[in-house]
């Protein structure tokens, strides 16, 4: 995917494009936001990556210039400012994603790509059913199957389950858990990820010789058949 990436700090920015580029992107650059807006407008980018304090028109000025004029490219801003004020304040910009500094690059592009699918199917019908190997998950319904044989889940494994079939193959972060499971913009720093991961483990995984969710150490956790991922 092209990525335009619109930031000031020389290391942040060559931290990005090498990440971009090891996962097989093709990103571009801009230092400021003045040659960001313009590049942002004269070309086709995939999704950008917008820093939110810049020389020029900040991330949020450029943001709303590019919502005005109907450009919809997905946009995640970066920033230090990582209070919930910000948060909604960027998103309310139009930015489609927010992420503090510092970060992991697995988090980012688990974000990126997060973006791009949903940009992609955002005219498409929404996807009701999802199957993962033997798993099978109804959300008009509201069941779930694996092998044939329902799982009882409670509303956030639920909810839990449904965030890494929608990301099946892909890391999902625990960032991404917080704010898709319990609409946390933050780190409460307590241990209701593992929890629930580990209560859905047991409902999921147990009684079966191939384990669907594999923890990524450091990184987040994928719903996968046959990976070589940890699954402490």
């Amino acid at each position: 995917m092209r990525v335009l990436v619109i930031e000031d700090d020389a290391h942040v920015a060559a931290f990005i494009v090498k990440a971009l580029r090891e996962a097989g992107h093709n990103p571009s650059h801009a230092d400021n936001g003045k040659d960001g807006l313009v590049m942002a407008t004269a070309e086709d980018f995939d999704v950008l990556v917008v820093d939110r304090m810049l020389p020029g028109p900040d991330g949020l000025t450029i943001i709303r210039t590019l919502r005005a004029s109907e450009d919809q490219t997905p946009a995640l801003i970066l920033s230090a400012l990582d209070n919930v004020d910000d948060r909604v304040m960027g998103l309310k910009a139009g930015g489609d994603d927010y992420l503090t500094k510092p970060f992991a690059a697995a988090e980012l592009l688990a974000r990126l790509e997060v973006l791009i699918r949903r940009a992609s199917s955002s005219h498409a019908p929404a996807e009701t059913k999802f199957t993962v190997a033997d798993l099978e998950m109804d959300l008009l319904s509201r069941s779930v199957s694996r092998a044939g044989s329902a799982v009882n889940l409670q509303p956030r494994e639920f909810r839990l389950l449904e965030c890494l079939m929608r990301n099946a193959g892909n890391v999902v972060t625990r960032t991404m858990l917080l704010e898709y499971v319990w609409d946390y913009h933050f780190d409460p720093q307590t241990n209701v990820i593992d929890v629930h991961v580990s209560r859905l483990r047991r409902k999921i995984d147990k009684d079966f010789s191939i384990p669907l969710i594999h923890t990524v150490r450091g990184a987040g956790y994928v719903l996968r058949e046959n990976v070589s991922y940890s699954s402490a």
